[in-house]
């Protein structure tokens, strides 16, 4: 590049230039850029598609248009190879490109502007300017296709920088990665599958009440009622010692206290009952007679016990 040609004390010319110089001494397997010999206010370039995406593999040819106030003011972009994400030989409109120059940074660079042009390449339209919004197969079939030859552009001089850039980006870039052919589409769930796993979801989802028993418990207390069962013939099962001399009842158990109080209570024999019966019936007939005696002594006849006695 013939330099003498250009004022370097222009502070475009020089910042230019000052890109060059870093863009060869740095080179990038994601992206190639440089200006063409007649002109440097304008760049061709080259980017990589994006890992991951639809575009990975995929060569993709542009051109860039720096402004006279460069770099204070954004420069214009514009891709050449069909891409289904922004349309050829038109303007695209980004926050880094001339539509948003309020977005603009003067510290930013060409390199700093072809990072971000990939990192939008797998972003959504949403209806800007320039842009795209093809299938993902379709992108995918283009992103193969870019490989094979460079878009034709513009004078001899151009096409001959198109062609080196794209040689280089031929021997960074990755293959396009290609679906196996043995791999069988994924299986669509059933109606029947989906009903099933709704309703696991609602019984799942429902809340167990608390102090229900769990089912692992109860299959447990359903396994020990057959092994009783199972046992019955054998005779009584003995109980362990820590669990006869272990167990303390609760002091609010009023079950227990009744229990207990039954256990403590001297229930009477049969020969007492007999006892207290005959010593009621001797008492009522001194009682009786008592009272007798002073009925006939207030009427009179009370010298016929005297005179007896």
């Amino acid at each position: 590049m013939a330099e003498d040609k250009y004022n370097l004390k222009n502070p475009a010319v020089k910042r230019i230039l000052q890109e060059v110089k870093e863009m060869q001494s740095n080179p990038s397997d994601d992206f190639m850029s440089l200006p063409i010999e007649e002109n440097i206010f304008e760049w061709q370039f080259a980017i990589r598609g994006p890992r991951d995406s639809e575009f990975e593999g995929g060569i993709y040819h542009g051109r860039i248009q720096l402004p006279a106030e460069y770099p204070f003011k954004p420069p214009s972009f514009m891709l050449l190879t069909p891409n289904g994400r922004f349309e050829t030989q038109t303007k695209i409109c980004l926050s880094i490109s001339n539509h948003h120059p309020e977005h603009w940074q003067p510290s930013w660079s060409v390199r700093t502007a072809l990072v971000a042009l990939i990192a939008f390449m797998p972003t959504s339209p949403n209806g800007a300017l320039g842009s795209l919004d093809y299938k993902k197969e379709e992108r995918r079939a283009l992103a193969v296709k870019s490989r094979d030859t460079p878009p034709k552009f513009g004078t001899p001089e151009r096409q001959k920088l198109i062609d080196e850039i794209h040689e280089y980006m031929q021997s960074k870039a990755p293959p396009v990665p290609q679906p196996s052919p043995s791999q069988a589409p994924e299986e669509q769930p059933s109606k029947e599958d989906d009903a099933q796993a709704s309703s696991q979801n609602v019984v799942s989802s429902v809340p167990v009440a608390e102090g229900l028993p769990d089912a692992s418990e109860e299959e447990t207390a359903i396994e020990e009622r057959q092994e009783v069962h199972a046992d019955a013939n054998a005779g009584p099962v003995p109980v362990p010692a820590e669990m006869r001399t272990s167990f303390v009842a609760p002091p609010n158990d009023t079950s227990n206290q009744v229990m207990h109080r039954r256990e403590t209570t001297r229930v009477p024999k049969p020969a007492d009952d007999r006892m207290f019966t005959w010593a009621a019936v001797g008492l009522t007939i001194a009682i009786v007679a008592l009272l007798l005696k002073k009925f006939m002594k207030a009427s009179g006849h009370g010298a016929f016990f005297m005179n007896d006695s």
